[in-house]
């Protein structure tokens, strides 16, 4: 008479959404032109709504500063004018994330095109029984016209060297081709929020403010 041999046990690995770093995490995509005004709005929303403002080009540039290996290959694909791999940019994001005692995160600037997002929303995170993806709640979109963003860039004296008439051209171009389509991208899974960013920047924080309504943060 055979033995009965028990099946070995399989452990499926389960697929979660947006869980990093043992926390659920809230992600907010920011988008906009340069002179768009994002970067006053997301100190806006850090100081009202509790959000971390993430930049993928400060995460870079912290990157390369620390001397690490890491940081190296990065200043030496910059150096040679090639594309940091998105994944490199997605492993800085989420590391920022996973070390962050916050769980509601303003991504700002990124994703920049249709590969960025395509590989932010691929990368699959695996810990020890679960896999986790991470998208975005919505993407914050400051809408202006390339009139108004290239007088508020002309007019700032932060000294810039990137702020000049022919450059200032070439950064509206990458952002229409580039970004536009990240923006319809998610226009399409009604994810999009838009702001009219010409307005004054108080009003324009109105309604900054009536979009983050359901983020204020509890009252201890």
């Amino acid at each position: 008479m055979g033995t009965v041999v028990d099946a070995p046990v399989v452990v499926a690995e389960e697929v979660t959404e947006n869980m990093l770093g043992g926390k659920k995490v809230t992600v907010v995509f920011v988008l906009g032109g340069p002179g768009s005004g994002k970067g006053t709005q997301c100190a806006n929303i850090v100081e009202h709504f509790g959000f971390t403002h993430l930049s993928a080009g400060d995460l870079l540039r912290a990157e390369i500063k620390s001397g690490s290996e890491n940081g190296t290959m990065i200043e030496n694909m910059i150096k040679e004018g090639k594309i940091v791999p998105s994944e490199v940019t997605i492993k800085l994001l989420q590391d920022a994330m996973i070390k962050s005692e916050n769980d509601k995160f303003l991504i700002d600037g990124f994703p920049r095109n249709e590969e960025n997002r395509a590989a932010f929303e691929n990368v699959t995170i695996s810990f020890s029984l679960f896999q986790t993806k991470i998208s975005p709640a919505f993407v914050l979109f400051f809408d202006c016209s390339e009139e108004e963003m290239e007088r508020r860039l002309l007019g700032r004296n932060q000294g810039r060297v990137d702020d000049n008439i022919e450059t200032i051209k070439k950064r509206f171009k990458t952002f229409v081709e580039s970004s536009l389509p990240v923006i319809e991208h998610y226009s399409s899974k009604d994810k999009v929020k838009k702001i009219d960013a010409a307005k004054p920047i108080l009003e324009v924080f109105e309604d900054v403010k009536a979009i983050f309504a359901p983020y204020v943060p509890k009252a201890e």
